[in-house]
């Protein structure tokens, strides 16, 4: 008679064979663990599939050094934005004023320090402050007052539209102090011999590889102990293998060029955070409470009201950053700036992995989304494909990843 292993600690398997039985091929593993891991690697693999595809239709452009800097510089702000509008869709919510938010933020921004020479980290702790206040009053509607979070912030996206107009007067406004500058164009410093590459972005990578694969173990242990299904040895291996050569090809590509962007080391530090409190803090599992069966998580003692509020407050401080780093970046602000930045952080989301119907999507996945139109905007615009039809093949996207969300509850019959 078989026996199951994944409900057995490691340990009962003899050294040198797999989970499965002894003969199992590396294919059959990497077919298995995909199978049961549809969702949680079926974005990673189209990215990766993008991402060859447009470096072959592109002659090797795409991955040069310069355009994978450019990148990150141009997709960071949306990627800030994924962030936050994962833990909204997550609780079983939409934001769709963080567009607006941050055009209002980066007015405000210039406001302070063009109009009124404020010390520009003085304006950036008061800009956030400011995104808490904006992002903390919508969360008091939706949690309190109980009006649905689509209208509440439909409001919020015309009357944050609306103070961004009459803050400029309909003009731009500009430029940013270069500190400020800094944070949406900057590089980190470079220090050390000279190796043809920057240093502290090569030890930052090393440092990075270290840490992922530490965590990627510890997790699998963990499971280990609780007797939870894990991905086989050889195909856990694979993965560690995957990983570990994205991030050193990252890292050269950085190290050649100017060294890493200081607002991915920004947006580094988010994804790591936000990781952790979705995946081990008890506010990030409420998240998930709340989102998946509400009448059930009030019924644990979940404060799914307090939850709530501070989903949105948060979502506010992050379209305040967002819209620092975009001011900052074109080192003004507009009227016009931030325009459909919601739509680009819902569509990142759900091509990440959210549900439709909340309680499910990953802070990871939201960056992989994003990567993925980040990747498909950049490659069009180097083989010129029109905007138009832009628009059409992100638009398909979006559907694909939706239709495989819903093709694929109906197959696992959840």
């Amino acid at each position: 008679m078989s026996t199951d292993v994944t409900d057995k600690t490691p340990a009962a398997a003899p050294p040198g064979k797999s989970g499965a039985a002894g003969g199992t091929s590396l294919l059959q593993l990497v077919l298995g663990g995909l199978r049961r891991n549809m969702r949680q690697y079926g974005m990673l693999i189209a990215l990766g599939l993008i991402v060859v595809l447009f470096q072959i239709w592109t002659g090797g452009d795409l991955l040069l050094p310069r355009n994978v800097s450019n990148l990150v510089l141009q997709n960071s702000y949306i990627l800030i934005l994924a962030i936050g509008m994962m833990l909204v869709i997550i609780a079983g919510h939409i934001d769709l004023s963080v567009g607006s938010l941050t055009a209002f933020v980066g007015a405000f921004a210039a406001v302070l320090t063009v109009s009124h020479h404020v010390a520009w980290p003085v304006a950036l702790v008061l800009c956030l402050l400011m995104g808490a206040l904006a992002g903390s009053a919508q969360g008091v509607l939706i949690a309190y007052f109980g009006i649905p979070s689509f209208i509440v912030t439909l409001a919020g996206m015309l009357l944050f539209r609306g103070l961004t107009e009459i803050l400029l007067q309909g003009q731009t406004l500009g430029p940013f102090p270069g500190g400020l500058q800094k944070i949406g164009n900057g590089f980190l410093p470079e220090v050390g011999p000279n190796t043809n590459y920057h240093n502290i972005t090569l030890l930052l990578g090393l440092v990075l590889m270290a840490a992922v694969v530490w965590q990627e173990v510890r997790d699998r242990r963990r499971e280990q102990e609780f007797a939870l299904d894990v991905l086989p040895g050889r195909l856990f291996l694979l993965k560690l293998v995957a990983i570990v050569a994205a991030i050193l090809t990252l890292t050269m590509l950085l190290a050649s060029y100017n060294g890493a962007p200081i607002v991915l080391i920004i947006l580094g530090v988010l994804v790591v955070g936000y990781g952790y409190i979705m995946r081990n803090a008890v506010f990030g599992r409420h998240i998930y409470a709340i989102g998946g069966n509400l009448p059930a998580a009030k019924l644990s003692g979940v404060k799914d009201k307090k939850v709530t509020f501070y989903v949105f407050l948060n979502m506010g401080v992050l379209a305040a950053l967002a819209g620092l780093v975009v001011a900052a970046r074109l080192n003004a602000a507009s009227p016009k700036a931030g325009v459909n930045f919601e739509l680009e952080a819902i569509a990142s989301s759900f091509i990440g992995g959210a549900s439709m119907s909340g309680g499910v999507g990953t802070v990871l996945g939201a960056i992989i989304g994003g990567l993925v139109l980040g990747v498909l905007n950049n490659g069009m615009n180097l083989l010129s494909v029109g905007t138009d039809w832009q628009q059409v093949i992100k638009g398909l996207a979006l559907l694909a990843a939706v239709g495989f969300d819903v093709w694929n509850k109906r197959k696992s019959g959840s």
